[in-house]
């Protein structure tokens, strides 16, 4: 059942692969904003994965999101979901990512439980 207060966490290293630099979204080797979102949508995901109906799972429809400071390489993040809000099949999510030194970026982030097949079949 889905309830406030599920939760999970996600963790990543900066690498060259998820740099602001290789991701495009800027020219500098620190944690890509978009790599940030990724790992937070990943949290949120997982914390509701395993009290969804079989056939279901859910997407994410909106993000809002700050990121407040920049993590260079070898830095390890870890962004964490607690769900804060269930109103039928939307999920809101307070969502964050921390490195060693603290905070680094924060927000909500909106999910909606769908049937797999049902979403897939919308697909051209």
């Amino acid at each position: 059942m889905l309830e406030k207060g599920l939760s999970a966490r996600s963790a990543a290293t900066v690498a060259a692969g998820n740099t602001a630099a290789a991701m495009g979204s800027g020219d500098l080797a620190v944690f890509a904003t978009p790599a940030m979102v990724a790992l937070m949508e990943n949290a949120a995901m997982t914390a509701v994965a395993g009290e969804l109906p079989e056939g279901a799972t859910t997407v994410g429809a909106e993000m809002n999101v700050t990121h407040i400071k920049p993590s260079g390489l070898g830095a390890e993040i870890t962004a964490t979901a607690v769900l804060a809000e269930v109103e039928g099949r939307k999920l809101t999510f307070n969502v964050g990512a921390r490195d060693a030194e603290g905070l680094i970026g924060e927000g909500i982030h909106i999910r909606y439980v769908v049937d797999r097949e049902k979403f897939m079949a919308k697909v051209k």
